[in-house]
C-alpha cells in the first residue's frame, strides 16, 4: 500500500477510536461514524421508541369489515353503488351490489372503540391504540403500493423504512442486525426490494429471519474446527481491506467487511436469540404457540420472536403475513373465509404481543404499527369479494409516545373516500420516525445530485395521536 492511501484509509481512525471509547454501545457509534455506518450531520432528539415493531397486513384489509363499521352498508345491501355515489374505476373493473359486513361490530375498552368480531382479542387492547381511519394511497396496485408503503416512493429501488432508520440511529445491539424481516412464508408483490437498502450503504438493508428452530439457514459452521473458519475469514478480510486500498473509499466493499463480521457474530446470537425453551407455559398460551391452527402457531412463534429482538435492542422488526390459503388479505373473492382465516392467524398472537410488551415496560419504548397497503370497496367485487380502494383504509399505532384510545380522521357513510383528516404513507413515516427521535426532514441522503429523504418533500407527524 503506497502512503497516500495509508493516510487515505487511516485519516479519521483515531477520533473513531476515542468516540468508540467514550460510547456506552460501539455498534451504535460504529453505525453513525462507519463509511458503511448511518448518517451524520442532524442531531437526534429525545425519543420516545427505542425500537418498532411493524405488523405487515400484505394484501389490504377490508376497513368496513375491521376497525371502520358503516351501518348504512347493511342498510342498502345489495343495492346498486352507482346511484349512491361516484364509482372509482377499480383494479378489476367488476363491480357489484353494496355489500355489508359479514361481521358485527362492538365498542370496546374505556374509550368505546369499535372493532369487528374479526379481532376479539386485539379489541381488549384497544386502550393501548391510536386508530387512524383516515389513511390515503397513491396507487391501486399491489406492487406499486407496497413500495410506496415501504419505501415513501411507488416505484422499485429505493430505501426501505427499515433501512432508513438503521442508516439513521444504527443497532444498539453489537451481534444482531439493526434491521429484521421476519419470513411468515409469503414475499409480498414487488418481492424482497420492499426491504432494501436501495441507495443507502448495504449494511443496512434487512436481515430476513424465519421464527423456529432454522432461524437462519448456514447459521452454524460447517468447517472441522473453529481455526478454519477463523483462517477463512482472516482471508477473506484481507482480500477486502486489499481492494479497499486499491479503490479508497467503497461502500460496497465497507458495507461486505461489515457484514461479514456482522454474520461471524450472529453465530452465537442467533441461536441463542431462537431458544425459546425459557419461556412460561402461560406465555405460551398466552401467544397461541400450542395452537391446533398451524398458522396461528407460525405467526405466534414470530410476534414471540419480535418481542425477543426488542429486548436485544433491534430497532426496526418487520413481521409477514402467514400463508392461510387465500392470497393474503387479497380477498376479490370469498371475503368471509378469506378474512375470517387471516384473522384468526394473527389476532390472538398480536393480542399478545401487545400485553406482553406492556407486562414487561417494554410497550413504553416500542412503537407497534398494523398496517396493509390499501383498504377495500364497500360495494362487491363480483359477488362476495372486495376490490382495492386506495382512498380510505385504515391502520393502528400503539405503544411508546401514541395516545391510547384514540380514534382519528373518518370517512363518508360507506367508508369509501376520507372526508375528515386524509392521512398519507409520509404522514405515516414521519410520525415513526419523530417518535424515534428523528425529524423527518432532516434525515438525508445525498443521491443522484440532491438530499433525499423517507418522507420526499412530504409528510405531517401525526400530532393528535401523540400522548
Amino acid at each position: 500500500m503506497r502512503r497516500r492511501e495509508a493516510l487515505s484509509l487511516c485519516k479519521a481512525g483515531f477520533g473513531g477510536l476515542a468516540m468508540l471509547g467514550l460510547s456506552a454501545s460501539s455498534r451504535r457509534v460504529l453505525g453513525q461514524i462507519g463509511s458503511a455506518g448511518g448518517a451524520q450531520g442532524y442531531q437526534v432528539k429525545t425519543p420516545k421508541a427505542k425500537s418498532i415493531i411493524f405488523l405487515y397486513m400484505d394484501g389490504g384489509i377490508s376497513q368496513v369489515d375491521s376497525f371502520d363499521p358503516k351501518p348504512r352498508l347493511a342498510k342498502e345491501n345489495g343495492e346498486n353503488p352507482y346511484r349512491k355515489f361516484k364509482v372509482d374505476a377499480t383494479q378489476f373493473d367488476n363491480i357489484g351490489s353494496i355489500l355489508k359486513s359479514p361481521w358485527e361490530f362492538k365498542q370496546y375498552g374505556d374509550s368505546g372503540m369499535w372493532m369487528s368480531d374479526l379481532f376479539p382479542h386485539i379489541a381488549t387492547c384497544v386502550d393501548d391504540i391510536a386508530m387512524i381511519n383516515s389513511m390515503v394511497a397513491d396507487f391501486p396496485e399491489h406492487t406499486n403500493a407496497n413500495y410506496f408503503l415501504h419505501t415513501g416512493i411507488g416505484i422499485q429501488g429505493r430505501p426501505s423504512m427499515g433501512a432508513w432508520i438503521n442508516y439513521g440511529l444504527g443497532s444498539e445491539n453489537n451481534d444482531l442486525p439493526g434491521y429484521v424481516v421476519l419470513d411468515g412464508g409469503l414475499i409480498p408483490p414487488g418481492g424482497l426490494d420492499n426491504f432494501k437498502s436501495g441507495f443507502l450503504p448495504a449494511s443496512h438493508q434487512a436481515s430476513i429471519l424465519r421464527a423456529g428452530p432454522q432461524t437462519l439457514p448456514n447459521i452454524r459452521p460447517q468447517e472441522q474446527s473453529s481455526a478454519i473458519q477463523q483462517a477463512k475469514l482472516k482471508l477473506a478480510r484481507a482480500m477486502d481491506k486489499s481492494l479497499l486500498g486499491a479503490l479508497g473509499h467503497a461502500d460496497e466493499v465497507d458495507a461486505a467487511i461489515f457484514n461479514d463480521e456482522l454474520a461471524f457474530r450472529m453465530q452465537a446470537s442467533v441461536p441463542e436469540l431462537a431458544d425459546i425453551r425459557g419461556e412460561s407455559p402461560a406465555i405460551r398460551k398466552l401467544y397461541g404457540l400450542d395452537a391446533e391452527d398451524k398458522n396461528m402457531r407460525g405467526y405466534a412463534a414470530q410476534c414471540l420472536l419480535a418481542r425477543r429482538l426488542v429486548e436485544r435492542g433491534v430497532r426496526f422488526i418487520e413481521l409477514t403475513c402467514p400463508n392461510c390459503g387465500h392470497d393474503r388479505w387479497d380477498q376479490h373473492q370469498n371475503l368471509k373465509a378469506g378474512h375470517s382465516d387471516n384473522a384468526h392467524a394473527v389476532d390472538q398472537p398480536v393480542a399478545a404481543l401487545l400485553k406482553d410488551l406492556k407486562s414487561r415496560g417494554l410497550l413504553e419504548s416500542t412503537l407497534v404499527v398494523f398496517a396493509g397497503e390499501f383498504g377495500r370497496t364497500p360495494f362487491a367485487q363480483g359477488r362476495d369479494g372486495r376490490d382495492h380502494n386506495p382512498s380510505a383504509f385504515s391502520l393502528w399505532m400503539a405503544g411508546a409516545g401514541i395516545k391510547g384510545g384514540t380514534v382519528y380522521g373518518r370517512t363518508d357513510e360507506y367508508g369509501y373516500r376520507v372526508i375528515e383528516n386524509p392521512t398519507t404513507i409520509h404522514d405515516l413515516h414521519a410520525t415513526m420516525l419523530h417518535l424515534l427521535g428523528v425529524d423527518h426532514e432532516k434525515l438525508t441522503f445525498r443521491f443522484s445530485g440532491r438530499d433525499i429523504r423517507l418522507t420526499d418533500v412530504h409528510g405531517h407527524v401525526i400530532k393528535d395521536i401523540l400522548a
